[in-house]
């Protein structure tokens, strides 16, 4: 069966073309790849998720795991797909050959979990949170805990989970009560309720490890008093044998509208003598080592939110040319053939759409990926510098905008499918049910809102969002010399002209010290803003896809032309949305925050 994943010209045109991503061979850690050895990456992992996770999507969404005599039962195809996933090598493929990684640049590592991702997001998710959880130890635990826990995660022995969120407080970390007391082997016992982690049960793997945002005894009050602990499942000794079992408890799952093969799930740290756990970092710094978790997760949440649109356009793309109904508007012969869905406008324009959003959403992340390895690896402290800044600013670009349109992009295939979208014949209606989930996670719309608009644009008086707009006009310039760009151009420069304008009076408004009314409508903010950076983002494809046009290959003439005709349709449909959402920003409008209770 041929995959409907991804499509494959795109990932290689936006990987090799559009974000170039061989330049970043030339850092050392990379110099002993080459085109070849990342494209063999990404096949491998194409194959895995197409041959191994994409078969049993459907039986792990209708047959969720259960909590039966105290343990979770799940489908016996999600062991099979982990363990090969594990014989590959991947779940280590940003590591350090000397960790059994592959050393990948960020860009392809990210793209061999997306493909897992849209294969399966719920088997994907217990590898996913492992990788993540062991790279939080790797940057901030001690050498005795990356060789006692986080190499074994990477080897896909133990696996890992996040654990923030308390029922009282929800996203509102200031208010956990999970509590840590020291013991005299320089150990913690660790003693709360911990709801909706991911992974946080199952036998798919020898022992979990759970990392665990918890307050020690003389803790301040409030985010500043979060420490970060290392609780497995199972105690593990000083020769990486397992002990005893710790006092951790599945105290029950979580339904979930969908994501449903991964296990939601309630812990119970300490219902005896406590969790046996050990500090990771510093005193009182938990939240600011969970971040390094929490922003990879979030850069993963908009790939996979990405992922999930994407393969829901492909199967409305296949559906709409094979499926045979109606005829075109001017047709007046009720025994003329019928003719295919995508013949029709209305359809063209909904596959267009979703073309728009999951490409451009790709676009995203992948730009994400690239200022990762900029980050590390630039060639002078000011590049390093400067590609930390834009990471730390479009990461809630990242996490938020695909979240949203990539949904939208699932609405809009059930849509083409019509009433067999809403049935559970058809597999669309689950993508938009797994992605509903990613709106919400790892921080809502609103946070992320808060967080771009009350500290990122602002940070470092505003210089990274300085060079975003510098580096957006200078694509506006570029494309303005191409007759077939240049109203696209016109269009972005409207738009984030006016971006730029809500920004200065919003600020203003900030500095008179009114925080609350400047951030009212900080979710707006965010989605406009996002729609530039997808904007500017569409048109520099289109000023690839100019590049290749007029090759003697047809089928990349087609794939050019559509490249094109999905940045006009960005540009067109999408980016005058951004001027009206300005005006209001621009009045700092505070219809919302002025509603009283009482007035619902």
């Amino acid at each position: 069966m041929q995959q409907k994943i991804i499509n494959t010209r795109d990932l290689a045109f936006q990987l090799y073309e559009l974000h170039d991503v061989e330049q970043v061979l030339r850092f050392e850690r990379y110099s002993e790849h080459n085109r070849e050895t990342l494209q063999a990456a990404l096949d491998l992992a194409l194959k895995v998720a197409a041959e191994e996770f994409a078969p049993h999507a459907r039986l792990v969404d209708e047959e969720e795991p259960t909590f039966e005599n105290g343990r979770v039962e799940m489908r016996p195809e999600v062991r099979k797909a982990l363990d090969v996933l594990k014989g590959t090598g991947l779940m280590a493929a940003s590591q350090n050959y000397k960790r059994g990684g592959m050393q990948l640049p960020a860009a392809v590592a990210q793209m061999c979990v997306g493909l897992l991702k849209g294969a399966n997001v719920g088997t994907q998710g217990y590898a996913g949170l492992t990788i993540a959880a062991a790279n939080l130890i790797l940057a901030h635990g001690s050498e005795e805990q990356k060789t006692r826990y986080a190499d074994h995660m990477l080897a896909g022995r133990f696996f890992g989970t996040m654990c923030l969120t308390e029922p009282h407080a929800g996203s509102s970390l200031g208010d956990l009560r999970t509590r840590a007391e020291p013991q005299p082997d320089g150990s913690y016992r660790l003693f709360g309720n911990k709801i909706y982690i991911s992974g946080g049960d199952h036998e798919l793997s020898e022992n979990i490890i759970h990392m665990v945002l918890a307050r020690l005894p003389d803790a301040p009050p409030g985010v500043k008093g979060i420490s970060l602990f290392l609780v497995p499942k199972i105690l593990v000794n000083e020769d990486g044998s397992l002990g005893e079992r710790n006092d951790v408890a599945l105290a029950g799952l979580i339904h979930k509208m969908g994501y449903r093969g991964t296990t939601s799930t309630m812990l119970n740290f300490g219902e005896q003598q406590g969790a046996v756990g050990y500090l990771v970092g510093k005193p009182h710094q938990g939240l600011a080592a969970m971040f390094h978790m929490m922003n990879e997760a979030r850069i993963g949440v908009g790939l996979g939110s990405v992922m999930l649109g994407y393969t829901g356009y492909l199967h409305a793309l296949e559906y709409a040319r094979e499926r045979r109904q109606g005829r075109p508007i001017g047709e007046k012969d009720p025994s003329s053939p019928q003719v295919p869905l995508i013949r029709h406008a209305d359809i063209r324009r909904m596959l267009l759409a979703q073309k728009a959003y999951v490409e451009g959403g790709l676009a995203l992340c992948l730009q994400g990926a690239m200022l990762v390895d900029e980050k590390k690896f630039a060639e002078t402290g000011e590049k390093r510098e400067l590609a930390a800044g834009l990471l730390d600013l479009l990461t809630p670009v990242i996490k938020s905008w695909p979240s949203r349109y990539c949904l939208e992009a699932n609405s809009l295939a059930i849509q083409v499918h019509g009433g067999y979208g809403y049935t559970r014949e058809y597999p669309v209606e689950q993508f938009y049910r797994d992605n509903r989930l990613n709106p919400i996670h790892e921080g809502t719309h609103g946070i992320q809102g808060l967080d771009l608009l009350g500290r990122k644009v602002s940070m470092a008086d505003g210089r990274f969002y300085r060079e975003l707009m510098h580096r957006i006009e200078a694509t506006i310039g570029e494309a303005r010399a191409h007759s077939r760009l240049a109203a696209s151009a016109e269009r972005l420069e409207q738009a984030a002209r006016a971006m730029a304008g809500a920004t200065e009076a919003i600020n203003a408004v900030k500095a008179s010290g009114d925080k609350e009314k400047a951030l009212a409508n900080a979710t707006l903010y965010l989605d406009a803003f996002g729609q530039v950076v997808v904007g500017w983002l569409w048109l520099r494809q289109g000023l690839k896809a100019v590049a290749g046009l007029g090759s003697s290959d047809s089928q990349d003439n087609a794939f050019y032309e559509g490249k094109l005709r999905a940045c006009e349709y960005f540009a067109r449909y999408e980016l005058p949305g951004v001027v009206s959402a300005a005006e209001l920003l621009n009045a700092v409008d505070e219809t919302a925050l002025s509603m009283a209770d009482e007035a619902f």
